[in-house]
Order: C-alpha cells, then sequence, then structure tokens
C-alpha cells in the first residue's frame, strides 16, 4: 500500500463514567498500541481512587499494556495543558517511532483540545499596535493572510476562528522580529476519533455506582491521608470534584457523609454535562468525532474494533 495513510492514532473521548479505559485497552490490545491518558488529574501521583485510575484495567490477554502521562506529576505542583501538551508530543513520538500505535483515552476536554488542534501556547510580547489593525479585519481577510504565510497549515478549523488566527498571526510576526517561539513542534498526528456516552439515565447510574464504590473503596481516607502527607486542603480543592468535596468533609463543612456525596453526585453529573458540551464544541470548530453506538459496554468494545480493523492506519 503506497502513500501516508489518512491516520496514526487513535482517540476515544467522552464525558466521566462511560467505559472509556475499556475501549482503549481493547483496541490498543487488538492493533497493537500503547495508552496516552488524557485526564488532568491522572497525571498526578497518590491521586489513585478520586482519579479512577483503575491501572489494573491496562492488561490484554494477560499481558500488561504500556500506558503514558499517568504518575508523572507530584502535588503541590500545578501540571496545566502546556505541561500536557508537551508531554503528549514526546510520548506519542516514541510510542510512533517503535512501530506502535497510540491510542489516546480520555475526558479532560481541554487537553484532548490541545493536541488535537494543536493549540500554539506562547508567550508573547505586546503588540497592541498590529493586533488593533488584524482586530479590524474579517475573518475571511485574517485567513487568507495566514494560508499565506502558512499554505501548508495543517489544521484548517483554524481558519473558523478569529480569535486563533489572530493569535497565529502574532506569532508569525514576533518570530520575523527574531523572538523565540516558546511554543513545542507539533508532531504529525493524524486522529481517529471516537466518542462514547451513554442515555443520560444509564449515565447517572454509573456515576452514582462508581461514586459509591469509591467511597467505599477508601476515596476518604485518600484524600485524608495526601493532606497529612503535607498538601493543604486548599491544593487539594482546587483538583475539584472528588478531592474537592472530600476535602471540605474532612474539615467539617458538611453534616454527613451521606450529605457529602449527594452533593459530589449532582456536581459530577454537572461535570459530565460540561464534558459534553466540550466535545459538541470541539466538532463545531471542525473536529470529527465518530461517536459509536449506546448499547453496552462490550457492544461498543466490538463496534470501536470494527471500525477502527477497516480504517487505513499509520
Amino acid at each position: 500500500m503506497s502513500g501516508k495513510a489518512e491516520y496514526n492514532c487513535i482517540i476515544v473521548l467522552g464525558p466521566t463514567a462511560v467505559g472509556k479505559t475499556s475501549i482503549g485497552v481493547a483496541l490498543a490490545g487488538s492493533f497493537d498500541g500503547e495508552i496516552i491518558s488524557a485526564d488532568s488529574r491522572q497525571t498526578y501521583r497518590h491521586l489513585d481512587i478520586g482519579s479512577g485510575k483503575d491501572l489494573d484495567e491496562y492488561v490484554w490477554n494477560g499481558k500488561p499494556l504500556p500506558y503514558h502521562l499517568i504518575d508523572i506529576a507530584s502535588l503541590p505542583d500545578e501540571y496545566n495543558v502546556y505541561n500536557y501538551q508537551k508531554d503528549f508530543y514526546t510520548a506519542f513520538k516514541d510510542i510512533i517511532a517503535r512501530g506502535k500505535l497510540p491510542v489516546v483515552v480520555g475526558g479532560t476536554g481541554m487537553y484532548l483540545d490541545a493536541v488535537v488542534r494543536g493549540y500554539e501556547m506562547v508567550i508573547l510580547p505586546e503588540n497592541p499596535k498590529l493586533h488593533a489593525e488584524l482586530e479590524e479585519k474579517s475573518l475571511e481577510e485574517l485567513g487568507q493572510m495566514l494560508l499565506k504565510e502558512q499554505p501548508d497549515l495543517h489544521v484548517k478549523a483554524d481558519l473558523k476562528e478569529k480569535e486563533r488566527v489572530i493569535k497565529a498571526l502574532e506569532i508569525i510576526e514576533a518570530k520575523k522580529q527574531g523572538i523565540e517561539s516558546t511554543a513545542v513542534e507539533r508532531p504529525d498526528i493524524r486522529p481517529f476519533i471516537i466518542g462514547t456516552t451513554l442515555p443520560r439515565p444509564k449515565l447517572w447510574e454509573n456515576i452514582q455506582l462508581r461514586l459509591r464504590e469509591r467511597l467505599d473503596g477508601g476515596m476518604i481516607e485518600e484524600v485524608e491521608n495526601i493532606h497529612k502527607s503535607g498538601i493543604t486542603f486548599e491544593r487539594l480543592e482546587k483538583l475539584g470534584l472528588e478531592y474537592r468535596f472530600c476535602s471540605e468533609y474532612l474539615q467539617g463543612k458538611y453534616k454527613s457523609r451521606d450529605e457529602m456525596e449527594e452533593k459530589l453526585f449532582i456536581a459530577i453529573r454537572q461535570f459530565a454535562k460540561r464534558q459534553e458540551t466540550w466535545f459538541r464544541m470541539m466538532e463545531k470548530k471542525g473536529v470529527e468525532i465518530h461517536w459509536l453506538g449506546q448499547g453496552s459496554k462490550a457492544e461498543r468494545i466490538e463496534e470501536a474494533v470494527k471500525i477502527v480493523s477497516d480504517l487505513k492506519m499509520r
């Protein structure tokens, strides 16, 4: 088969508690792949139960599957989207160089968007005159200017957002003036993106069951031990959801564990809705997501494997 393959990696995305890990493991196991996590809290060491690492799931036919970008940062350090993009590019190039298939699994929308649409995150000196001149132009005019500078632009979706086109032109101008970019060079990423979700009643049921399992499995104790190790409750609360609510519970901000659990359940449901909204936003900006049917986990795994087996990969 000649020519470049259409895709060289798989992304499995969706809201929390829909079984993304199982689908990703099946794809990595079936197609000689390695997992790259796209979960903002799984990057941190010791955030195990609350972040749902479930590392025992990374096994296929009795053999452990390699995984990346899990347990790579330590509290109280901040790990952000810039760090993630940089580390993702490194892991991606390493996996490709060894002839394996990167299988990205996660639900942190900004992390996924940063690598799919190639955010160019740079620190630029202020140039208000240039910015004002660009703001006055139409999106079409700006797009023509950018294509003139970058005729091989690989993410055409960038041309749909005025803010991104202006930023790209400002970066180009800064480089012309000899100002070095702090951005990391994006490797050749050609993703096939699989989305998975469930009907709301089933999703809410999954969230509630998983939350109860985590609480019964020692999630509060995990947060307490992290705090005892020297991490402030304020820092833990910034991690959101499970870590925020468990920290508040340990500080006596709820009358009972049941009250905390009920409020956390509502917060996770709201989070799942925000995740789905983010993925719809990505689609509106030109990212193609192939959504699986909303059947059982086994049915969705089978569907995903069949889809990928029919693709022209690598």
